[in-house]
């Protein structure tokens, strides 16, 4: 008979050590910010009694949760969601409920359209535990405009017959239980807003039933995350009782299981089973141990069983458990093949998007099957292109994509929220099976880099409008760190990605190489560095000079600047350590002493606006993260008088002793080639007529 006592007992061990931790892990408890009974309630308007959790803005400190604060405007309430804003129509405490409404609901009686964004994926965002929760008789609200008529899909409710005039197609969407994806869009359509309603018909409605209900606005709780917290420990749940309207904390079961299995004579016995309970005090926690005793003889069997039986169970286990893991590697194997197929798919039902979303025919007829070519990089080519209206487009296709498809979802979920005028837009996308492609306004222009060096046939651009394209870039810098809901990392700010529109607007581009992070994050973590060699911020190579931020960009900023000032290339720091060779110390050295800059055909208010550029630049390119500035003061002296600019600090681009010896440079590891931006993938990318 084969016996493995020290098996039984090491694993009995093993489970009781993890059943112990998990006990200690769900009982830990933590301190929340409980309400101050010294507090006193605000009102504003038509809502009276506003305590805990939210608070009225100008309240003492302390009193009410900062991300619940209201604020009391033309003696109504508002709430500030997510850059939205909603008017608060009352506060339910016993419900732990706020109803809210849609400002542009409350304005525009005869419309109703909302004019912020607003869904269940949207509540995710909110930072922290104390998230607000939709209930279930939510239903979302999206309204899109259409260049065509829709006829064929009775959830597409017109909202012209409620007499809104609004120049278009505009269809309202009831999307129940959540059923209405981004496949269920018709070609030609796109959504322009979204919003929670509270719907009480299961019929088919008309416009007039979601005016009604936008109206009567929708109701969010607060019950889920700060009330169960507070009254049942952060490891627990809890409900709403109905009739009594009292918070009941809920009981998690959490089966464990431990067998203790000791061969005696020729039996098993002893086999044990724990079920415990997880709630908020320890004696509940093991409420029922329950002992039971299975005897099993294998008297009269007992040589066949262990010479024979037993041997051959072992063996016929071993082979079905390579078996298994065998076709478990097959599995693993194949779905690698369509994983990053899957996931853009994912991404794109699970997103309102506001770009268009074009079929793979579509595309080809835009391009006259892919005629003209404006560019090309290591993710395909550009092709130019145009729209049924007869506006012109670049459409980027893209053939070589890394794994998961994280360049076409990157670019997508970065420039597909973002409006603004220096940022360039994403006016559609096509994504079918290996087919993917990204759909721009075309810039007629073309790129920076073509104006500010000097190349045959070229038009160069005068000192004012060389300094207005600057200042128009660093707005777009900024409003990406933070005018957007969730900021965004560019990482590769160079001539080549900024392209002019007609007027000689700058519009920030290409955005495979680009990052969201959230506020509260200081600093994200990369798998490798990414840029372009001579934009790339120091602390991409070393280390210890300080964590990756925001202002890897505002470097990248100050070496355009510095180059579109002076209309050349800097030369690589990284080449000669010569600073005399490098124009951001020869600029310094002339500041510094004081000598003038020869500037040809330079009026002297030309000669004012490059030496502020320079000056900016130099802050910018500061070798310590923490020494730059943010974009934000960027615009500011860029918009303010040269006079009040301080003189920054000599720049230096390797870190010298005080910044200690092991620079932890990862330069060995890459391999750098004139303007390539790097990454685990190339991106280079080029709009306008060669």
């Amino acid at each position: 008979m084969i016996v493995f006592p020290s098996f039984y007992r090491c694993a009995q061990t093993m489970v009781g050590i993890v059943v112990i931790i998990f006990v200690l892990f769900q009982q830990t408890s933590t301190c929340s910010a409980k309400h101050d009974p010294s507090c006193v309630p605000s009102s504003c308007g038509k809502i009276s009694n506003i305590t805990y959790p939210f608070r009225l803005k100008g309240d003492p400190r302390g009193c009410g949760l900062r991300k619940y604060e209201l604020d009391c405007v033309n003696n109504v309430t508002v709430f500030t969601l997510f850059l939205g804003k909603y008017h608060v129509q009352d506060i339910n405490y016993a419900r732990y409920e706020i109803r809210l409404i849609d400002a542009g609901v409350v304005e525009d009686t005869a419309c109703s359209i909302p004019r912020y964004f607003l869904n269940r994926r949207s509540l995710n965002f909110f930072d922290g535990d104390d998230r607000l929760t939709a209930g279930e008789n939510i239903s979302g609200t999206v309204f899109l405009n259409c260049t065509n008529p829709v006829t064929d899909d009775p959830r597409y409710v017109d909202v012209n017959v409620g007499g809104c005039d609004s120049g278009g197609h505009i269809y309202a969407v009831l999307n129940r239980n959540q059923e209405f994806t981004l496949m269920d869009i018709k070609g030609g359509c796109r959504v322009k807003v979204a919003t929670f309603a509270n719907w009480t018909s299961e019929k088919n409605v008309s416009y007039g039933d979601i005016r009604e209900w936008l109206h009567n606005g929708f109701w969010l709780s607060w019950l889920s995350p700060v009330t169960c917290r507070d009254n049942c420990g952060r490891a627990s749940s809890c409900s709403l009782n109905e009739t009594t309207e009292q918070v009941q904390c809920d009981e998690v079961f959490v089966p464990c299981y431990i067998f203790e299995d000791k061969l005696v004579n020729n039996s098993i016995t002893n086999s044990r089973i724990y079920k415990s309970f997880s709630g908020t005090k320890v004696p509940r926690l093991v409420k029922r141990i329950t002992f039971r005793t299975k005897l099993t003889a294998w008297e009269a069997n007992e040589d066949l069983i262990g010479q024979y039986v037993l041997p051959i169970f072992l063996v016929a286990r071993c082979l079905f458990g390579v078996s298994l893991l065998l076709m478990l590697y097959i599995y693993m194997w194949r779905r690698r093949h369509v994983s990053m197929y899957e996931n853009i798919e994912m991404f794109l039902l699970d997103n309102n998007l506001n770009p268009i979303r074009y079929e793979y025919k579509e595309i080809k007829k835009m391009t006259e099957g892919f005629k003209v070519i404006l560019g090309q990089g290591g993710f395909g080519f550009v092709y130019k292109g145009k729209l049924q209206s007869g506006s012109h487009v670049a459409i980027k296709m893209l053939n070589k994509s890394e794994t998961n498809g994280q360049d076409f979802i990157s670019e997508v979920a970065t420039i597909g929220r973002i409006h603004h005028m220096n940022v360039v837009r994403l006016i559609g996308y096509c994504v079918e099976g290996k087919k993917r492609a990204l759909v721009y306004e075309y810039m007629p222009n073309g790129s920076l880099d073509k104006y500010i060096f000097s190349k045959e046939g070229s038009v160069p651009l005068s000192y004012k409008k060389t300094y207005e394209i600057s200042l128009g870039v660093a707005h777009g810098i900024a409003y990406f760190h933070q005018g957007c809901d969730v900021q965004i990392l560019h990482f590769d700010i160079k001539p080549h990605n900024i392209l002019l529109d007609d007027n000689l607007i700058p519009k920030v581009s290409d955005f495979g190489l680009a990052k969201l992070y959230h506020m509260k994050d200081r600093s994200i973590v990369l798998t490798g560095a990414r840029g372009t060699l001579g934009y790339m911020a120091p602390e991409l190579f070393y280390q210890n000079i300080g964590k990756i931020s925001y202002k890897a960009d505002v470097y990248s900023f100050g070496m355009l600047l510095m180059e579109m000032g002076s209309r050349r290339r800097n030369s690589n720091p990284h080449a000669d350590h010569s600073s005399q060779h490098y124009f951001p110390f020869w600029i310094y050295d002339q500041f510094k002493e004081e000598n003038d800059i020869d500037m040809e055909d330079a009026s002297e208010e030309d000669k004012i606006l490059v030496k502020k550029m320079f000056i900016v630049a130099l802050w910018c390119i500061q070798l310590k993260p923490s020494d730059r500035p943010s974009m934000k003061k960027v615009v500011e002296m860029l918009e303010g008088k040269f006079e009040s600019l301080e003189m920054p600090p000599k720049p230096i681009f390797y870190p010298h002793e005080d910044f200690g010896h092991d620079s932890g440079i990862i330069s060995d590891q890459t391999s750098w080639s004139g303007s390539t931006s790097y990454n685990n993938n190339l991106s280079k990318i080029e709009y306008g007529e060669q």
